[in-house]
């Protein structure tokens, strides 16, 4: 294993966006971070993002058709990983999206928001939820070091996971019902929010996963 962080590429995701806000939480650390769909170089990392954006459907087709899914489940298994967006979604069950089964790491489903919902203003909650909004740990973590409760992320999406285990949720969101925005457990944790999106914020994410040891 070497210190290379490895941004897996699937073919689906902000690739550019995330490894570039990746490297530039990595400077000064001597941390190589890389895009790789090579299952190999994905085994030998040292740590391990797992982005995701659009259907995940097509995420998860994209995974085995790149015959990334081995390496990405031992990574799950073994090693500091960073899911976003999709790439959180991926990790519970099954999503309502097309049917379509998960990596099952987590217990629990990904359901889309409910159409029609009215905020606290009376506007109404479009979906898919765009923009900023506050994320609310539920629970201290090394990833949240330096982020207070209520600090703005960034989202884009239109389902969000229902972890069946409490414990598995690591903060939460309003729109306008509260959502899991993040989930953690053991060497995992991942976010629904983009922290590549998130200006300084995501960036102080960033640096905390790069420093932590499960």
């Amino acid at each position: 294993m070497n210190r290379a962080v490895v941004v897996v590429d699937h073919g689906s995701g902000n690739l550019r966006s995330v490894a570039q806000a990746v490297r530039a939480a990595a400077a000064g650390s001597g941390a190589e971070v890389v895009v790789s769909g090579d299952a190999d170089v994905v085994h030998a990392a040292e740590r391990v993002v797992l982005p995701g954006q659009g259907a995940m459907a097509d995420v998860m087709r994209a995974i085995r058709t790149a015959g990334l899914q081995e390496a990405v489940r031992a990574a799950l298994r073994e090693r500091p990983v960073l899911g976003i967006c999709v790439g959180l979604q991926l990790l519970l069950t099954h999503s309502d999206e097309q049917d379509t089964p998960g990596l099952g790491l987590l217990p629990g489903r990904v359901r889309r928001f409910a159409d029609g919902q009215m905020g606290p203003d009376g506007s109404r909650c479009k979906v898919p939820h765009m923009g900023w909004n506050t994320v609310h740990p539920t629970r201290p973590h090394p990833l949240w070091q330096g982020i207070a409760d209520g600090t703005h992320f960034y989202f884009v999406h239109s389902y969000h996971a229902q972890p069946e285990q409490s414990g598995d949720v690591a903060a939460t969101t309003h729109y306008p019902l509260p959502f899991t925005s993040a989930v953690a457990r053991d060497n995992i944790f991942a976010t629904q929010f983009h922290p590549e999106k998130s200006a300084a914020q995501g960036l102080t994410l960033l640096r905390n996963f790069l420093r932590w040891t499960p």
